[in-house]
């Protein structure tokens, strides 16, 4: 075809304003980007503010506290002034007892260390006037309101109630609101998720031992309904999950638990639990500690984490990978097994964590899931390793797709929702 000079002029014309029309875009690229990143940090800092940032679950540290469950400064992943730093506005501090003999002298231990935590966060509580104990929703928004972190007082391992289940009473009484029945191993209340192993036989507990809740534990969740506290269903055993989500009027929460779906491990929450947490109104806080995130649908991973666990003389079977490591009573042998350990299924990660989040979101709507650390005892993923980093979760929520409002939910407003509903209306 031959062209005119009408023709190859209006040619030129047209290769000019696209030239033209590509520097333009080559010019705004960078700046499109760096809008698109400031309006992302603009949103994540705006919810991170507007939110009740609450931690569902920590630990009391102890002297005797192993500076292995600690920051790497050697002091608690929640200590105040990284409460502060981090804008968390509230935390569930737990008085959290181990497993011991099932016998009156080792119940008894476990009853002298839930009150030495209790005396711990009180002294803590004390000597900070960045904290506030904190007994009602209401507290907890006021003491928030003034710039504080509101301390809620947490108990797990009904082993500390010494077969009594009028203690709870007492424990209500100095301040606890949040009851978890079990921890490692079963007790006379109920069946745990993680059965003990005897170093002695070199075998397990029975998988269960109550089917579920026992007789006193039934007794248990209808005293916590009658005093105004919130059931805490982690680390129960399947049935006895099921059992007090049927028994009780009031929500439940699991206060540092994820999706077994995703993470097949015995702590994790199966879709039946999830279900019936959502049906029921409550909130499943999912926990930053990369045992309870790894992803075991992988073989090969799978058979690396058997082979460190035999290495260590430990039994393949476990409840999940770090299972056992306090029955290795060396301490070279101990730190040896955990750091092979975490090189083999790595610390988890922010996004990880999302992936549980985005799970329950999408099985059970954005009104039952928060966020649990287990700080202090698990916990510490990487970007989530204390309380100071807590904005890099709201960051990765922005980065998901939720709004403001919705991480607003995340972060503390379905587990308010739940507080509220168990107490009591304030007097006039």
């Amino acid at each position: 075809m031959v062209m005119g000079k009408t023709g190859l002029r209006r040619s030129m014309v047209q290769i000019a304003g696209a030239a033209t029309a590509l520097a333009v875009l080559a010019a705004c690229a960078h700046p499109v980007i760096e809008d698109t990143a400031a309006h992302r940090m603009d949103m994540a800092q705006a919810a991170h503010q507007n939110s009740l940032v609450l931690d569902g679950h920590a630990d009391i540290v102890l002297p005797s506290t192993s500076l292995s469950y600690q920051g790497p400064d050697g002091r608690s992943k929640v200590a105040p002034d990284k409460l502060a730093a981090g804008g968390v506005g509230a935390v569930v501090m737990s008085v959290a007892v181990g497993p011991g003999p099932r016998t009156s002298e080792g119940d008894a231990a476990g009853r002298a260390e839930a009150d030495e935590k209790l005396a711990a966060i009180r002294a803590l509580d004390a000597a900070h006037e960045s904290l506030a104990i904190a007994t009602t929703p209401e507290e907890v928004r006021a003491i928030r309101a003034r710039g504080q972190t509101a301390v809620i007082l947490g108990f797990q391992n009904a082993r500390s109630l010494e077969g009594d289940v009028a203690a709870l009473d007492t424990f209500y009484a100095a301040g606890v609101r949040v009851f978890g029945l079990n921890h490692m191993g079963h007790n006379d209340f109920s069946d745990s998720s993680r059965p003990l192993y005897d170093g002695d036989t070199k075998s397990y507990e029975v998988e269960a031992e109550h089917g579920g809740l026992s007789a006193l534990g039934v007794q248990a969740i209808e005293r916590i309904n009658a005093l105004g506290g919130i059931v805490d269903v982690s680390q129960m055993s399947k049935d006895a999950t099921l059992q007090a989500i049927a028994l009780s009027t009031s929500p439940v929460i699991a206060s540092h638990s994820n999706v077994r779906v995703l993470s097949d491990v015995s702590r994790n929450l199966s879709d039946e639990e999830i279900d019936r947490i959502g049906e029921t109104g409550g909130v499943i806080h999912v926990a930053a500690f990369g045992a309870y995130l790894v992803d075991l649908s992988d073989l090969d991973l799978l058979a690396r984490i058997r082979a460190v666990r035999r290495e260590a003389g430990l039994p393949e079977t476990y409840s999940y990978p770090y299972e056992l490591y306090w029955e290795l009573h060396d301490p070279a042998e101990k730190t040896a097994f955990l750091t092979a350990m975490r090189d083999v299924i790595g610390r988890g990660s922010v996004d990880r964590m999302m992936d549980h989040i985005d799970y329950i979101v999408a099985r059970i709507g954005i009104d039952h899931v928060g966020i649990g650390t287990d700080f202090n005892h698990g916990g510490g993923v990487e970007g989530f390793n204390e309380a100071d980093e807590a904005f890099n979760v709201t960051l990765a929520l922005v980065d998901h797709g939720y709004s403001g409002a919705d991480i607003e939910k995340i972060w503390g407003g379905n587990f308010l929702r739940v507080f509220q509903s168990v107490s009591p209306a304030p007097a006039d």
